[in-house]
């Protein structure tokens, strides 16, 4: 197999034959073994078997991108600058994704079924999930968003990580700031005893309204009130309207430059407690940038990152675990 003399890395391209080298796009040299590097925005795991396609589907996956990503993330390329070509083609991607489904897909079918996506996924939920079972609902509405229509639920992949911290905090009062259709809601009302109780905060009274009819299907009415408004609204009025005395854990997926100033009033209202958890989704895609260098900075704080993937797709994407450790704590080291 002919090499292209554009650099050489000292690892062998998964399915080459030949010397032990192969072409990149890498100006020097890489030695030692795959590694992981956090960036403090994803983590990369240079490995041999991990492929272009794990981070771009192979059906929009091009010559060119192919063979930059593969040369980045194989040769283990350290330097600033190759991270943030490959961070901004990340994002490149990931809002070509969005546009060719929200902008192009959305409204074709908008227009051939005389309504809304949200709707649309309502009605498979209410024709193809059984009535009563939590779980059912999510797995069809997993179902319908990854081979019909995308759409901007957290999904089963990140769903997964919002579980395992749900069954860890076991929280008595949580709060999700960004209902959208009520997947979320359900995924974790669904894990929630019986006492506990989860207040979701929507802007669209559309959007909350297929929420409340999403949660009256799965049968968690109950533990669940569904909040029309805006959040910067609705936060001052927890305590007295609706009996708030502090939350446990906060799931933030609205807004996502509204992730910072509604940090700051959660704290500024009294409603955090040492302790408290804030789980963000999204903040690597479309991102949350001056949240996630707030509470990272702050000793206020102790965070975890976990990388993943934005939901019904292979774009980089994650969530950011915020624990908060009081208005007086130390310094992090």
């Amino acid at each position: 197999m002919r090499e292209r003399e554009l650099g050489a890395c000292g690892k062998t391209r998964p399915g080459d034959s030949g010397p032990d080298r192969h072409w990149c796009m890498c100006p020097r040299k890489a030695a030692g073994p795959a590694r992981t590097r956090e960036t403090g925005l994803v983590s990369l795991t240079a490995t041999a078997s991990l492929r272009p396609s794990v981070l771009f589907p192979p059906r929009t996956e091009s010559p060119f991108v192919g063979s930059f990503l593969e040369s980045r993330v194989l040769c283990g390329c350290q330097d600033s600058e190759d991270l943030s070509l490959l961070l901004l083609f990340l994002r490149r991607y990931g809002m070509f994704f969005i546009c060719w489904n929200e902008f192009i897909l959305q409204p074709i079918y908008n227009m051939l079924t005389g309504d809304r996506k949200e709707r649309r996924i309502l009605r498979y939920v209410l024709q193809h999930a059984v009535a009563g079972d939590p779980q059912s609902v999510m797995e069809t509405i997993d179902a319908y968003c990854s081979q019909k229509e995308w759409a901007m639920n957290v999904g089963d992949k990140k769903g997964q990580i919002v579980d395992a911290v749900v069954r860890e905090q076991q929280p008595s009062v949580l709060l999700e700031l960004g209902a959208y259709c009520g997947y979320s809601a359900v995924r974790m009302a669904r894990l929630l005893p019986p006492s506990a109780r989860l207040l979701t905060i929507e802007f669209n009274p559309d959007f909350a309204a297929i929420t409340q009819q999403m949660l009256d299907f799965a049968g968690l009415q109950d533990r669940v009130t569904v909040v029309v408004g805006a959040s910067q609204d609705v936060i001052p009025q927890l305590k007295k309207k609706y009996d708030v005395d502090t939350l446990d854990m906060i799931f933030l997926d609205h807004w996502k430059d509204r992730y910072l100033p509604d940090t700051l009033l959660l704290e500024e209202c009294g409603l955090l407690r040492k302790g408290t958890v804030l789980l963000a989704d999204n903040v690597i895609f479309p991102g949350a940038p001056e949240f996630l260098a707030y509470v990272r900075g702050s000793s206020r704080f102790e965070c975890t990152h976990f990388s993943s993937y934005l939901e019904y797709s292979q774009v980089v994407d994650g969530l950011e675990k915020a624990v908060y450790m009081g208005p007086g704590s130390p310094a992090q080291p």
